[in-house]
């Protein structure tokens, strides 16, 4: 039965039950005939232990006595009951914690991401991680900005090219506008990764560097753009209206799809004049 509304409690109670009674007790070295089991899957007491609380505490949590379990409980739960990822965000959800990301965190792009990238040629395109490493790039993104291959991998993140690489700064008509959107987005990827100590250098590089940065740092400002508008001023072809996609795949949720079409006729024909196969990319 479906109900028009969900009651946390009562889902969080037939999820667990459910996870539980799927379980084969042989995967855990238990003898599944042991002490004539009458249901499916483990017994609560078998999940207490692996999940390292009281039994008493899972019967609560599994009659919807109001319980509302800590992050930590959450995940030992998560733990004990062998949930895949989805199962694991879904338990958290109910139980209205927040995950600690303790997933290794993504410094190369996803083999299906770097050809789908390849695949959205020729529109300029790049694939970022949380931190806007830049993983993946169309050829078309490289003549719009910067040749990558010409900058140090460490160097080659999104922020630190607008910050500091001396031609990409200057790109941006508003690039204020574009800074901003940048850090709302490193902060919350910094306070989604506290253990991330390259993330934190990086912020810390740009705070020390560039009072603007640290002006802006210092509002606090979240918010996502996964929609947009930008305009650069190309030495190339001139001045580009541009709007962008940012698109976050189910399957590696940290990183980044970014895809930037023209915003008129004379946007498009300065990128088909741009990425013509006689042009090279600015170095």
């Amino acid at each position: 039965m479906i109900t028009p509304t969900v009651d946390r409690t009562e889902e969080l109670a037939a999820f667990l039950r459910t996870r539980r009674e799927r379980l084969d007790p042989r995967d855990f070295g238990l003898p599944s005939r042991r002490q004539a089991r009458r249901t499916p899957g483990l017994r609560r007491e078998e999940v207490a232990e692996l999940a390292g609380v009281s039994t008493d505490y899972i019967v609560r949590l599994e009659q919807a006595r109001g319980l509302r379990p800590s992050a930590e409980v959450v995940e030992a739960l998560a733990r004990a009951l062998r949930l895949a990822p989805d199962e694991r965000a879904y338990l958290y959800g109910l139980a209205r914690q927040h995950p600690r990301t303790a997933e290794k965190l993504v410094t190369t792009a996803a083999p299906p991401l770097a050809r789908l990238v390849a695949d959205l040629a020729p529109l300029p395109v790049l694939l970022l991680n949380h931190r806007y490493d830049i993983l993946a790039w169309t050829p078309a993104m490289a003549r719009l900005l910067v040749d990558f291959d010409t900058v140090a991998p460490s160097r080659r993140n999104a922020m630190w090219l607008c910050q500091m690489h001396p031609r990409v700064r200057e790109l941006y008509v508003d690039r204020e506008r574009v800074v901003r959107e940048g850090i709302a987005h490193l902060r919350a990827a910094w306070a989604a990764h506290p253990d991330d100590r390259a993330l934190t250098d990086l912020i810390a590089e740009f705070i020390a560097g560039d009072a603007d940065f640290a002006r802006l740092w210092a509002e606090r400002d979240v918010k996502g753009h996964g929609r947009g508008s930008k305009t650069l001023r190309h030495p190339g072809v001139g001045e580009l209206a541009l709007r962008f996609e940012v698109l976050t795949p189910l399957q590696d949720p940290d990183q980044l799809l970014v895809i930037y079409r023209a915003a008129d006729e004379a946007s498009q024909a300065a990128l088909d004049r741009l990425c013509a196969p006689a042009a090279t990319p600015p170095a």
